[in-house]
């Protein structure tokens, strides 16, 4: 029998921004594919009134289609109004507007929501309005911020004791949300997946080569350039890693102090801000760093900790969200205080003796698999919409 799923992702990659939510995209392929499966996905774009939505940062928003195939799912994009800063307890009840109109005279089965906040409470919304059970996935800030934000806290709570199942990308997740008064009986861990087509062992020098990286020790942080993501702590560790290059994937707010802070350290000539990078890419930067270090305030299951294990790359990273469940043995790296001092001793204790990448690679032991991730998505979602 086939299963009609409404899925609303505010987080979900567009041509404006291509590299926005890709792991959303990706589970949702991966349940599309399943058989038995009919999706459909709404992808609401918030936009602020006008007339600031006619500013220059908005116009390629503005201008993406209502209703696109993209890579194999149909997506309907409609938009929404968005009060930056200050309207984000009115961001729920705007989203399942929008998605009602852009789905009006369609029949579904459950609605699944794919981040827990506007997402989960826009979805208890609609499925309301259509008479369907709902499901809500937590991933990280979802809970860590809008989970505890006195403007979102009761929504979120809300959203959960009417969900008719739970999902979270960690067990570490799982218990956050317990943590905040959901009830974690009614929580199931779904972990994300990895192409390991695209990310593998390789060849580390030629990696290094295509990027123009010269000889030395290679760390590396692939992330958003945010006070959350702690790259100021990697920077800050460098004077104790001498010789040691930072390679920095990512764009953000931040950039600007990182520069400042590498100059007065005297190692701006290690720190290399890359911008932006490509998910295709990545595997090169993977490959080429001798260390990911990644000690970021919060987490949920980070997909670069899989991405980095997946390319055979040790990972140091801080005990946030479900490092535990990666970071299992000293193969797969070290968990540690989010301290500059403490980040250089895990990495020279790497450093020192490097394990076989095909033996980091192996530490994830076949947990993180798109079809599995689309296989339990599906069964999850079936059961959801039984009750």
């Amino acid at each position: 029998m086939t299963l009609r799923i409404l899925s609303i992702a505010t987080l979900f990659p567009d041509a404006a921004r291509p590299t926005f939510g890709l792991f959303v995209e990706r589970s949702l392929q991966a349940l599309a594919a399943q058989p038995g499966v009919e999706l459909t996905v709404v992808a609401p774009v918030g936009l602020p009134p006008f007339p600031l939505s006619l500013h220059r940062r908005y116009c390629a928003l503005r201008n993406l289609p209502r209703t696109e195939q993209w890579n194999g799912l149909t997506v309907h994009r409609p938009r929404f109004a968005l009060v930056p800063r200050y309207g984000a307890r009115f961001n729920p009840a705007q989203v399942a507007r929008a998605v009602l109109a852009a789905v009006r005279g369609q029949a579904f089965d459950v609605v699944d929501a794919e981040f827990f906040y506007p997402d989960g409470p826009a979805a208890m919304r609609v499925a309301a309005a259509l008479g369907l059970p709902f499901s809500v996935k937590a991933r990280g800030a979802d809970i860590s911020h809008f989970g505890h934000d006195p403007s979102s806290k009761a929504a979120v709570l809300k959203a959960a004791d009417r969900a008719a199942g739970l999902l979270a990308v960690s067990d570490a997740m799982r218990r956050d949300m317990g943590a905040i008064g959901i009830d974690a009986a009614k929580v199931a861990v779904h972990y994300t997946g990895i192409d390991t087509a695209r990310f593998h062992p390789g060849d580390r020098a030629a990696a290094r080569a295509a990027l123009g990286m010269g000889d030395g020790a290679v760390i590396a942080t692939v992330g958003a350039l945010i006070p959350r993501k702690g790259q100021a702590l990697v920077i800050e560790a460098l004077p104790a890693l001498p010789g040691v290059h930072y390679w920095l994937a990512g764009a953000g707010e931040e950039e600007g102090r990182y520069r400042a802070l590498a100059d007065r350290l005297g190692a701006a000539d290690r720190v290399h801000l890359m911008g932006s990078v490509a998910n295709a890419d990545l595997p090169l930067l993977y490959r080429a760093a001798d260390v990911v270090v990644m000690p970021s305030v919060s987490e949920g299951l980070a997909n670069a900790w899989v991405e980095a294990l997946a390319c055979g790359t040790p990972i140091v990273i801080s005990e946030a969200g479900g490092a535990a469940e990666l970071v299992t043995s000293p193969v797969a790296g070290r968990i540690v205080r989010r301290t500059p001092q403490a980040i250089a001793a895990a990495v020279q204790d790497i450093l020192a003796a490097p394990p076989a990448p095909a033996d980091v690679a192996a530490s994830l032991g076949g947990r993180f698999d798109w079809d599995r991730n689309g296989r339990e998505l599906a069964e999850h979602l079936r059961r959801c919409a039984s009750n």
